[in-house]
């Protein structure tokens, strides 16, 4: 934690000066609220860590540094909750119960991309059976109408034919995604 290294004007005590602190700006980016409060926090873990080396070593001469520490830490703590009034940020009902049940956020993640990879198979299971399908109508129609077959693959191959001389001319990916140039 670069930013908790002991300011020029500190005297090398250790002690962050509330100059320091980051200010709240008008800035509308989430990102850097989120950021600037991220930061704060960090900040503030630092002072907290610093605080309690002040107390754990606490002699009637340290007060003044003890005092400042504290004075540092109020005024970090109150940047904080200034920044994360910015900050818009939805957690899922889910993760604060798991929180309070004392287990790892991480298992709510881990079961929704658990949860999103059964569906991906189920879509995918559903695809490969349309395809099936398609394969198998095309077949029993080529027994059955083979003339028909013949113009609707001629045309079906003409019509994806265009579409990607289309693609291409709009510089699109077959995925429909559009190629970002790199600038040199």
């Amino acid at each position: 934690m670069d930013s908790l290294a002991p300011s020029g004007g500190g005297g090398g005590n250790g002690v962050v000066s509330p100059t320091e602190t980051t200010t709240a700006t008008s800035s509308q980016d989430p990102k850097q609220n989120l950021d600037e409060t991220i930061n704060s926090i960090q900040k503030s873990l630092g002072l907290l860590h610093q605080l309690y080396l002040t107390v754990s070593s606490f002699n009637l001469a340290s007060q003044p540094h003890l005092l400042q520490r504290l004075n540092n830490l109020v005024l970090e703590l109150d940047n904080m909750s200034k920044l994360s009034e910015k900050c818009n940020i939805d957690v899922p009902m889910e993760v604060l119960n798991l929180i309070d049940d004392g287990k790892n956020p991480d298992e709510f993640t881990r079961e929704v991309l658990n949860k999103c990879i059964a569906k991906n198979q189920i879509t995918k299971g559903k695809a490969d059976a349309l395809k099936g399908l398609r394969k198998h109508l095309l077949e029993e129609l080529d027994q059955s109408f083979p003339d028909e077959v013949e113009t609707y693959r001629e045309i079906r191959s003409a019509s994806a034919a265009e579409a990607k001389r289309v693609a291409q001319a709009q510089s699109m990916l077959p995925n429909g995604d559009v190629k970002v140039k790199s600038e040199v």
